[in-house]
C-alpha cells in the first residue's frame, strides 16, 4: 500500500504558523497528537486532547529542554520498518508503538544570529533532538511523513499520506536539515573562529527561479537565492514590471548594481553596463543629466543595455531612459510619475533594491573549475588619500586628481585588461577585456573619438582626462597611447620591473602621475 493512514503524530514546532488548525484537522480524523513543550501547551490551550512525550518515553523532559525527545520510544517508532519482522517484534517486546507523522520545524538558529546574539544564546538554539527526529523519519519515508514547513500542512491534515507525498517530504526535510547543519557550520567557521577559507566551505541556496535559457539557449539556467541574511542587491530586489530576467540579465544588472555602489554616497550617479563591462558612467548635478552624460560616452553600446542608479529613479530620468530601448534599469527606488513612465514601456526590467550595498564589505566570491571551486575574498579595496604616490615631476591639479579617482572607481569593475579614460565626472572612452594594455588604451580611445563624432563635440573627452589602468604598465607605449589620446593625467598601480622607463616617458610628455599600489584585475 503506498497511502498509509494516521494513527499518531508527533508535533514539536518552533513556529507556531498554522499549528492549531492542523492539529485540530489531525484530531478530527482521531489521530492520536504527542508533543513537547510550547507546542503540547498550545494544542492544549486551544481545547485538543495532546499527549506529553514525557509520557511516551517515560522520561521528564530535562537540562532545560535539551533532552526530551532523544529516545528509543520515539526513534524506535520512527525507524521501525513495520513489515520487518524483528523490527515488528522489537516494538512488541518494549512496547514501542508507531509514529506515521512527524511535524518539525527548528529552533531559529540564523534569526538568533542575525538579530546579534551573545554566543550563549546562539549555542542554545542549536537544534538537536529536532534534526534527529527529522532525519530519522525521513530516511524511514517509506512509512512516515515528515513535514518542515507549515505550507505543507495540508498534504497531511486528510489523516493520510501517499507514497509520492512522502517521498516529496523527506526530499525538502533533508534540505532542510543540510540548510540547518551548514548555516551553524558556517556560523562557527567565520563567525565564531574568524577562519576565511573553512576546511569545510558551506554554502546554502534555496528558492531557485528557474531561467529561460543560461548564456544560451542551449543552456539550462536557473537563480538562487542566498539562505538567510544577506546584503542588499540584485537577489534581493524587487521587480516592478518587465519581463522575466535572462540569466544575462542578472548577471549584467548585478555588474550595473556593485558600481554604482561605489558612488553611493556621491553625487547622482548613472552606470550604463553592456555584456557585464561598464560602457558610461557618469556624475552630474541630477540623475537625468548623470544619465545623459553617461550615454554619451557610447551610445552604441548603450542600446540594450543595463543602467544602475545611485538615487531613485525621477521622471526627469525615466523619460530620458524610455528614449532608447533598455533591457532593465536598477534603481533604489522610484517615485510615482518614473513608475507611470517606464508602465508604458511593459517590456523594461525595473528592479527596486531599497539600498545600495555597502562596496568595502567582506566575504568570499567564487567560480566552478574543473574538478573544483576557486575562491577568494571580494575585492572590496578602496582608495585613500595615503595610497597615492605622486611619481613624476608634476604632480596633478585638483581637478586631475578628481578624474584620476573617478576613472580608478570605474576601471575596478572592467574587464582585465582595463583601461579608462575620464573628464569632469564621467568616462571618455573604456578598453575592456583585451590581451595586452597597449591595444585596450587604442579602444578606449578611439571609443572616446567615436562618442564625440556622434554628439558633434568639437573635440574628444579623452582630451584632458585622466586615464585609470587597472595594473601596471608593463612598458610604455601603452601610456604613451594614452599621451597620443591627449590624457594628461595618469593613475595605475605601478609594481613593474620598468616603472623607471614608464615614469621617464610620462615625465617627457608633461603627464602628471600617481602611483597607488592596489591592482584591481576582473576576469
Amino acid at each position: 500500500m503506498t497511502t498509509i493512514p494516521i494513527r499518531r503524530a508527533l508535533l514539536s514546532v518552533s513556529d507556531k504558523t498554522g499549528l492549531v488548525d492542523l492539529a485540530r484537522s489531525l484530531a478530527d480524523k482521531n489521530v492520536e497528537l504527542v508533543s513537547t513543550g510550547g507546542t503540547a501547551k498550545a494544542i492544549r490551550d486551544a481545547g485538543l486532547p495532546v499527549r506529553d512525550v514525557s509520557d511516551l518515553t517515560g522520561f521528564p523532559e530535562m537540562m532545560d529542554g535539551r533532552v526530551k525527545t532523544l529516545h528509543p520510544m520515539v526513534h524506535g517508532g520512527l525507524l521501525a520498518v513495520r513489515d520487518h519482522p524483528a523490527h515488528a517484534a522489537a516494538m512488541t517486546e518494549h512496547g514501542i508503538g508507531a509514529i506515521d507523522l512527524v511535524v518539525v520545524n527548528l529552533y531559529p538558529f540564523a534569526q538568533t544570529v542575525a538579530k546579534g546574539a551573545a554566543r550563549d544564546e546562539i549555542i542554545e538554539n542549536i537544534d538537536i533532538g529536532g534534526p534527529s527526529m527529522v532525519r530519522s523519519a525521513a530516511k524511514n519515508h517509506a512509512y512516515v511523513a515528515i513535514v518542515t514547513d507549515p505550507a505543507d500542512y495540508p498534504l497531511v491534515a486528510s489523516g493520510e499520506t501517499t507514497l509520492e507525498d512522502r517521498k516529496r517530504l523527506a526530499a525538502k526535510a533533508f534540505a532542510a536539515t543540510a540548510k540547518y547543519d551548514a548555516m551553524i557550520a558556517g556560523w562557527f567557521g567565520f563567525a565564531d573562529q574568524g577562519e576565511l577559507f573553512p576546511a569545510t566551505l558551506p554554502q546554502v541556496l534555496e528558492a531557485p527561479v528557474v531561467l529561460r535559457y543560461g548564456e544560451n539557449p542551449h543552456q539550462h539556467a536557473a537563480f538562487y537565492r542566498n539562505a538567510g541574511p544577506s546584503t542588499p542587491g540584485i537577489g534581493q530586489a524587487r521587480q516592478v514590471q518587465g519581463k522575466e530576467l535572462s540569466y544575462n540579465n542578472l548577471n549584467d544588472a548585478d555588474a550595473a548594481l556593485e558600481l554604482v555602489a561605489e558612488f553611493r554616497d556621491a553625487e547622482p550617479t548613472c552606470v550604463i553596463v553592456k555584456h557585464a563591462n561598464p560602457c558610461g558612467v557618469a556624475t552630474g548635478a541630477t540623475l537625468a543629466e548623470a544619465y545623459e552624460a553617461a550615454f554619451a560616452c557610447d551610445t552604441v553600446s548603450a542600446f540594450g543595455g543595463i543602467i544602475a542608479l545611485n538615487r531613485p529613479l525621477d521622471a526627469a530620468t525615466a523619460r530620458a531612459i524610455t528614449g532608447i530601448f533598455t533591457e532593465v534599469v536598477v534603481a533604489p527606488g522610484a517615485d510615482a510619475e518614473a513608475l507611470a513612465l517606464f508602465a508604458a514601456k511593459k517590456n523594461l526590467r525595473l528592479l527596486l533594491t531599497g539600498a545600495l550595498p555597502d562596496p568595502a564589505r567582506d566575504g568570499l566570491v567564487a567560480k566552478t573549475i574543473a574538478g573544483g571551486w576557486l575562491v577568494q575574498s571580494r575585492d572590496g579595496g578602496m582608495l585613500t588619500d595615503d595610497m597615492l604616490k605622486v611619481v613624476t615631476k608634476r604632480a596633478p591639479t585638483a581637478q586631475e586628481l578628481a578624474d584620476c579617482r573617478f576613472a580608478w572607481t570605474v576601471a575596478k569593475h572592467v574587464k582585465s585588461n582595463a583601461i579608462v579614460y575620464a573628464k569632469d565626472g564621467a568616462t571618455a572612452g573604456i578598453g575592456a577585456g583585451q590581451m595586452n594594455r597597449l591595444e585596450s588604451a587604442r579602444i578606449a580611445a578611439w571609443k572616446a573619438k567615436d562618442a564625440a563624432e556622434k554628439a558633434g563635440w568639437a573635440q574628444p573627452h579623452a582630451i584632458g582626462s585622466a586615464v585609470a589602468s587597472d595594473a601596471f604598465f608593463p612598458f610604455a607605449d601603452g601610456l604613451l597611447a594614452a599621451v597620443e589620446a591627449g590624457a594628461t593625467a595618469v593613475i595605475q598601480p605601478g609594481g613593474s620591473i620598468r616603472d623607471a622607463e614608464v615614469i621617464a616617458a610620462a615625465d617627457e610628455a608633461g603627464l602628471a602621475m600617481v602611483f597607488t599600489g592596489m591592482r584591481h584585475f576582473r576576469h
